[in-house]
Order: C-alpha cells, then structure tokens, then sequence
C-alpha cells in the first residue's frame, strides 16, 4: 500500500481497513511529506488489539529504492497505490512481473459543468467546495469551471468576490482560511500555471500571484477567459486557483469536459432533470456529483476511469479489491 501526502489519515484507513477485513497482512509505504500520520495510525490499531505483524509501515525518502524490490517480491499478491498518474504508470509496469492485483487511484482534471438553468449562488458554494477542499490540493478538486456563456460573468463575478474574501496565512492565526501548500514545489508549479495562462490571454479576476514572505502560500485565484492553449486547461493544479471557460451548449460542454486523459470525477449544476440523465451518462468519468461539490462517500465507491486508475475504494466494491473469486464443483 503506497498513500499520498495530501490526505494521509484518510488514504490509509480506505485501503487497510478492507484489507483487514478480507484476513489480508500488509506493507504500507506512507508519503515522505506526511509519514507521522501513518504512523499514529499503526499505533492506534495495534492499541486496538490488532496483531503484530498484520500491518507494517515503512517509511523512506528513497521509494523507488526500497519498493520495488517489494513490489517485485513473490509472495506479494497486491499492489495499491494513491498518487501521481505518472507513478501509478511505473508501478503498474513493476506489477507485471508477478502479476499482482493492482488498484491505482490516480490523478484528475476534475470539469466543474454550469449551465443556464443553474442556481448560480447553490453553484457557487458547490465550486468553493470543490475547488478549496484541503487548498485545492486533492485529486478531486475541480480543475476547470466550464461555464455556459450567458451566465459565464455572473458566476465569475460571484465566484471571485467569494474567493478574494478568503484570509490566507498560518493556522494558528485567528481568522485564516487558506494556509500553504506542501512544500516550495508545489507553490511554484501552480504559479507557473498561473502565468502561463496570464500570458497567453487570460484574465485574473483575483488572486494571481504568490504572497510575499516565509512560507508557501498562493492567493485564491479566479480566471476568466481561458484560451485552448493555457496549460491550466490539460495539467492537474493541485491549488487555489479556478480557470473558468465558457461553452454555448451541451454538446460542447461534454466534449469540454471530456477532453483530457483524466477520468476520475466530475460535478455538474443544473435544474434540469433529463438533462442530469444525459450529462452523467455522458461524462467521462468514475464519479459525478450533480448540485454538489462533493462526491466522496465512505459508503460509496471511489475511482476513476482512463488515467485516472482502475479499481474502487469505499462501499461494497472496496472489499472486493482483497479477495478472489473461488469455483467449487463438488459431487457426493
């Protein structure tokens, strides 16, 4: 089990839980960020009455180093992993000299869908949730705000007082409601995503730039006129910041939204009832939250499709991912 940085607690508990109700023993390799969390964890489970030796944390600077010889080791029969889509690649490909059981939740280019009917202030609050869950910094989070032209100004209006309004600074400051990203990497991968679409047209309705100072911390940031060509439109961000692009009908919207190698969740607003038929049939995607923002559910199954993974996490469907199917024909 390989989990991510950004939700360290909440990524471990979804892969070993089911793996310990199925009899499974494992090996989890938590985030080089964020190893403490999974080490509380083991510790809280162990105080709990679970045996030694059934869960294993191993922490390292050096994955590659150190799990691969473990993903390549016979007695291995799965391999689980959260992150990046371009690691779950390389992971994959290590898989297939034992042929493990691989599930891999992956990265996501999440479409925020607005269309004319829509309650513009309920699709305001929906974009803050899916958008400023944990600054942005979630493979749900949504990555593009695809928004029918005539209402387009309105809700980037809306949507930019709301997140110009945010205060960002350190948690334990009264009153703070953005705080940094990870780690100057990330700060600066956002800025350059932000420049690149600043550059190549489009326009800062807030936010904008980094904040000056000690610590990696990026204004809540709304765009407005987007052209095809910004990186922001194809590339997970990963921060605070919306690009809005317009679309005039549904049509171009589903073909918007699908235009990405990603296929983990999607969220659309709209009032009207056929039309949340065909939108969630028609997009892309593992999960669709229509009139919400958030979609995930312990009792519901997490995952996406196309790069954005294989394999499901949460309801019913979690437990299947840790054990196999057995045929017996048996005559007396």
């Amino acid at each position: 089990m390989i989990t991510p940085w950004n939700f360290p607690l909440a990524m471990g508990t979804r892969k070993i839980g089911p793996a310990i109700a199925a009899g499974c023993t494992m090996v989890v390799k938590p985030a080089g960020l964020t190893p403490l969390t999974m080490l509380w964890l083991a510790q809280a489970l162990a105080d709990a009455g679970l045996p030694d030796g059934v869960l294993n944390v191993l922490t390292t600077t050096r994955t590659g180093e150190v799990m691969e010889p473990i993903i390549r080791d016979p007695r291995l029969r799965k391999l689980t992993f959260t992150g990046s889509t371009g690691v779950g690649r390389r992971l994959v490909e290590q898989s297939a000299e034992g042929l493990l059981r691989v599930s891999m939740e992956l990265g996501g280019n999440a479409p925020f869908l607005v269309f004319d009917d829509a309650d513009l202030d309920a699709a305001v609050d929906g974009a803050m949730l899916a958008k400023m869950r944990n600054i942005g910094e979630a493979c749900t989070a949504a990555n593009r705000f695809i928004v029918h032209e005539s209402v387009a100004p309105a809700f980037g209006e809306k949507l930019a007082a709301r997140m110009g309004d945010l205060v960002v600074g350190r948690g334990t400051e009264d009153g703070v409601d953005v705080g940094p990203l990870v780690e100057e990497k990330q700060r600066d991968s956002v800025a350059e995503l932000v420049d690149d679409a600043v550059g190549k047209g489009a326009t800062v309705l807030t936010g904008g730039s980094a904040v000056d100072g000690d610590g990696w911390f990026y204004r809540p940031t709304v765009l407005a006129d987007v052209p095809t060509d910004a990186r922001v439109r194809t590339e997970e961000i990963f921060g605070p910041v919306a690009p809005i692009i317009t679309f005039t009908d549904e049509d171009e919207a589903l073909r918007i939204a699908n235009d990405t190698e990603y296929g983990l969740v999607a969220y659309a607003f709209t009032r009207d009832v056929s039309r949340v038929v065909r939108i969630y049939e028609g997009l892309e995607t593992g999960m669709v939250g229509i009139n919400q923002g958030i979609v995930s559910n312990p009792a519901a199954p997490f995952g996406g499709v196309k790069a954005s993974g294989f394999g499901r996490e949460g309801g019913t469907e979690g437990i299947e991912e840790y054990l196999e199917t057995k045929y017996v024909g048996l005559a007396l």
